[in-house]
C-alpha cells in the first residue's frame, strides 16, 4: 500500500494536525463555492447558472467541469454545505488525497453521464452529484476493502445518510432536481472505492 506521503505530501503526523488539514480542505472549498454563489446571486443575477450541462450539446459538455461550482441560489448552495461537510469528512478518513479522488472521479462520471442521459432542455448545476459521490463512495469502501473500519464506516454512512439514496432515482425527486447527476455522481463514488481497493 502507498505510503500517506505518496498519497498526499502534506498529511500531517499527528491528530490535531490531521483533523486541521482535513478542515482546512473543507473550508477553503466551501469558501470557494460561496464566493462564485454570492458574485453570481449579487452581481451577476444568476447568469454563471447558464455555464451548467445542458445535456447532449457541445457547449453543454463544459459545464462537467464548471456544475458542481455552480448553485440555483443560495438556499441550494446551504443544502449542499451541509451535506459536503460530513460526508466529504468521512471521505477523508484515511488520507485527504481520498477527498479529491472521489471529487473528481464523481465530477467526472456524474457530470458525462448528465450529459448524456439528462432531460433535453435542461441545465444542471450544483455540488449534489459529488456529495452523492462521496455518499457512494462511502457506502462501497466497506464491501470493496472488507476491513472493519471501512465496513463500520459504511454502516454508519448507510444508516445516518442512507435515505439519501432515493433521490437518485427519477420517481422520488422533484422535477427541478438533477436525480442524473446524483445517479451518476453516485456511480463515480463506487467506482472511486472499487479503484482504490485495486491500488490498496
Amino acid at each position: 500500500m502507498p505510503r500517506v506521503n505518496e498519497l498526499y505530501p502534506r498529511e500531517p503526523a499527528t491528530v490535531a494536525g490531521a483533523l486541521r488539514a482535513r478542515v482546512a480542505v473543507l473550508g477553503r472549498l466551501t469558501a470557494l463555492l460561496w464566493a462564485i454563489e454570492l458574485v453570481d446571486t449579487l452581481v451577476l443575477g444568476g447568469g454563471l447558472d447558464s455555464l451548467g450541462i445542458r445535456p447532449r450539446t457541445l457547449t453543454g459538455l463544459a459545464g462537467v467541469l464548471a456544475a458542481p461550482f455552480l448553485h440555483a441560489g443560495l438556499g441550494h448552495l446551504l443544502a449542499n454545505t451541509l451535506a459536503l461537510w460530513p460526508l466529504g469528512f468521512l471521505a477523508m478518513g484515511r488520507y485527504i488525497a481520498d477527498f479529491y479522488r472521489v471529487f473528481i472521479a464523481s465530477m467526472l462520471v456524474g457530470g458525462l453521464g448528465t450529459w448524456l442521459v439528462g432531460r433535453g432542455g435542461s441545465v444542471h448545476v450544483g455540488a449534489s452529484g459529488v456529495i452523492f459521490g462521496f455518499l457512494g463512495y462511502l457506502l462501497a469502501r466497506g464491501y470493496y476493502e472488507r476491513r472493519p473500519v471501512a465496513i463500520l464506516v459504511s454502516l454508519f454512512t448507510l444508516g445516518a445518510y442512507g435515505g439519501l439514496a432515493w433521490q437518485a432515482l427519477p420517481f422520488f425527486v422533484a422535477d427541478q432536481v438533477s436525480w442524473e447527476g446524483h445517479l451518476f455522481g453516485l456511480l463515480g463514488g463506487v467506482l472511486a472505492a472499487r479503484g482504490q481497493r485495486r491500488r490498496s
